[in-house]
């Protein structure tokens, strides 16, 4: 392993320990991510050759550059052109596979393994659809800028059933969708992802 890849180990874990401070249910859990958290800054001082005072103070959020957050989805469709979608079980409504990046994946890496984790599916990337500003659709009001990157995908295996996050799984036609969760995707993106798969247009939308 080399230097680079070394750092991007550590970054990785720098990245799960800030991610678990987001969702730590307990003072524990938050010390703990808090001990991971300076452990990763140490290793990076010394693979960087950066000062450790210097590091954690350049990677507290409020001085870091603020960047759009990027959720990343897999758009698939069976052979009777149903989308497959699952149920969210924070509000009880259905989206496309997907969820936010994670550093150390590439985006078609994330896709699939969010449409494994949520539906038990196995897919691979045919290629990537659409890349939407979240705030120039009608989407309901949230602190974060955010990009969303739709890949076209195909099932190659696997079984389907709702992920351990998920409340339930299934395959949806356009005339028969079920209540969405408009945080995660809306009926008119749907509507417009479909007609690029079955235009079969080469180019990405980008808006």
């Amino acid at each position: 392993m080399d230097a680079k890849e070394q750092l991007d180990v550590v970054k990785r874990i720098k990245a799960i320990a800030e991610t678990g401070l987001v969702y730590a249910a307990d003072a524990y859990d938050k010390e703990r991510y808090e001990e991971l958290r300076e452990i990763g800054l140490k290793l990076m001082a010394y693979l960087s050759q950066e000062p450790f005072t210097k590091l954690n103070g350049f990677f507290l959020p409020q001085l870091d550059y603020p960047t759009p957050k990027v959720d990343v989805r897999g758009f698939v469709l069976n052979e009777s052109d149903e989308l497959l979608m699952a149920q969210e079980r924070v509000d009880g409504k259905w989206t496309i596979p997907g969820g936010w990046a994670d550093v150390g994946n590439t985006p078609t890496e994330v896709a699939v393994k969010e449409i494994r984790e949520e539906t038990g599916l196995d897919a691979e990337i045919v290629r990537l659809l659409a890349v939407y500003d979240k705030q120039r659709h009608k989407h309901p009001p949230e602190p974060h800028y955010i990009y969303k990157l739709i890949f076209l995908c195909r099932v190659n295996g696997g079984e389907l059933k709702a992920g351990f996050d998920m409340q339930g799984v299934g395959w949806f036609s356009l005339d028969n969708l079920p209540p969405l969760s408009e945080e995660r995707i809306l009926e008119n993106q749907l509507r417009h992802l479909f007609q690029l798969v079955k235009e079969d247009v080469k180019e990405v939308y980008s808006d």
